[in-house]
């Protein structure tokens, strides 16, 4: 069990609700190398935490699990956030459960690659 000292308070939140909005922004820096869609609309990030010390944890994946360039990914995520001030560390963490889908997509990405939300539309990223 977490240390009452790790949970956030109602103030502690809303304290850390422009550094959230700004670590956002910052991963929305980083795009998919293979799809030109930033990686926070494609639905890598499962999961963003920020803890009362400012250190982000993020729990992300990738559309595939051989992507090439994940390391390149992975580098630029960290740089992306670590650069936003008041963050005071960055750790990344990958899964693959569950397996990325295109239904991850946000609304911003499907209108960007041209989707509407039919499942057989999906098929236009593979073209």
């Amino acid at each position: 069990m977490a240390d009452n000292k790790d949970i956030l308070t109602a103030e502690d939140v809303k304290e850390l609700q422009p550094l959230y909005a700004a670590v956002i922004s910052a991963l929305k820096e980083v795009y998919d190398p293979e799809i030109p869609v930033n990686i926070y609309d494609l639905g890598l990030i499962y999961e963003l935490t920020i803890s009362k010390a400012r250190e982000v944890s993020i729990l992300m994946t990738f559309t595939a699990p051989n992507c090439p360039m994940a390391d390149q990914v992975i580098a630029e995520v960290q740089e992306g956030v670590e650069s936003v001030p008041g963050v005071t560390k960055c750790t990344i963490d990958l899964t693959f459960e569950p397996e990325w889908d295109r239904r991850m997509l946000s609304e911003e990405a499907r209108v960007e690659l041209g989707l509407d939300y039919e499942e057989d539309d999906y098929s236009k990223l593979n073209d």
